[in-house]
């Protein structure tokens, strides 16, 4: 799985907001926002402390596709 949080930085830059206005108005740790920052997934508590803060869904922070350089299939088959 790849993830991607362009979504989340595009609507921060859209709303005029920091990332650390947003991680402490979402409640959530430096570490946390380090991962997103190099992509890395995160636990879905996380992501619903930043919906919560931002009044947004899922969809509008996060991007998930398959890995396929890893070898990995579109369709997560094997």
């Amino acid at each position: 799985m790849a993830y991607s949080y362009n979504r989340l930085w595009k609507l921060l830059i859209d709303r005029k907001m920091s990332r650390t206005e947003m991680r402490k108005q979402a409640g959530i740790s430096t570490n946390i926002l380090a991962k997103m920052g190099k992509d890395e997934p995160v636990s879905m508590d996380s992501l619903a402390k930043i919906c919560i803060a931002l009044g947004c869904t899922l969809d509008d922070i996060v991007e998930i596709s398959a890995d396929t350089a890893a070898g990995g299939k579109a369709n997560g088959k094997e």
